[in-house]
Parts: structure tokens; sequence; C-alpha cells
């Protein structure tokens, strides 16, 4: 029987993680590479720069809307795309194409205590103008993969700026 609800009542304690996806997002148009910086108010790299994205939440698993049964498996399929396309809108006022590409991923510890799996992509921009999600970032850049080294950006970013340009710059 499928589930009637999304509950941690039968998950393992010792397996539990949030889930967060990251992406680069490229603009072809000059090889640049959008960064964020973060509030200060942030638990997380306060004042660093980041990348766009966020956690993957229940609400993104809606129950009555799975893209397919398997079995007595609810399927959500894209929904890390999903998630990535939302959070680049909602965070930096802009839109991604479909295609993404994976980078790469670390897990780590946040200082609040709660286990995190870092999934990070790169995807072409698409539309729009950025505009910086009230409270949540103070300022932004497009750079490359020279000038991302100016910025006080969270530990990886460069590299991942660099894998970024390497991959859709071709």
């Amino acid at each position: 029987m499928p589930a009637d609800k999304i509950s941690l009542d039968n998950a393992k304690k010792d397996k539990l993680f949030y889930f967060v996806a990251n992406v680069v997002v490229y603009r072809e148009s000059d090889g640049r590479c959008l960064i964020l910086k973060r509030s200060e108010n942030e638990k997380v790299h306060p004042g660093k720069f980041a990348t766009p994205g966020g956690k993957l939440e229940w609400k993104d698993l809606p129950l009555e809307k799975p893209s397919r049964m398997n079995g007595e498996v609810f399927d959500f399929e894209n929904a890390v795309e999903d998630l990535l396309k939302r959070e680049v809108f909602e965070e930096a006022g802009i839109e991604i194409q479909d295609e993404i590409k994976y980078i790469n991923s670390v897990a780590f510890i946040r200082p609040d205590g709660i286990p995190v799996v870092l999934v990070k992509f790169a995807a072409k921009y698409k539309s729009g103008d950025v505009k910086l999600e009230e409270k949540s970032f103070s300022d932004f850049a497009w750079v490359n993969e020279l000038e991302v080294w100016d910025y006080d950006c969270i530990e990886g970013i460069a590299e991942e700026i660099e894998k970024t340009i390497r991959v859709f710059g071709k």
C-alpha cells in the first residue's frame, strides 16, 4: 500500500540529511557565471559569495501529484531540476535552461548540527535580469574564472565556476 503522507516515523534516525542542490549559472553571451552574496544573518556561510540553490522540501513531493506510481512507490521525476529552477528564480529573479550538468557533491555538518548532502550542478542562463531575494542576499556579480578569486566565496565556489566555464565554454 502506498504512503498516504510523508513521514519520518519509519525512517532510521542515522540516515537523515537535508538534501540541498546548488547551481552555477553560466551566461553564454560573455562566458561569466553568477555569484550571490549571502546575508550576514544566514546560519551557514554568512556574508560569503555563493551560487543559487536550496533545500528539497516535503512540499516538493506532493503525494497527490506524483509524476508516476512505480508499484507502491511515488516517483517525482525532475525534482532536483525543478528545485534548481525555482531557487534560481526566487533568489536571483532569472531563469535557467532545462539542461543541467553535474559538478560534484559534498556532505557536511552545519554549525547547528544538521547534516547536509549538497549536490552541485551547472546550467546555462536563459532569461531575466538579476533581482536579489530580499533579506537573503545583499549583492551579486557575474564573474569569469579569474575574477571569482577577487570575491570572498565559500570554499570550492571558484573551482566550480572554473569547471562550469570549461564545460559550457566550448
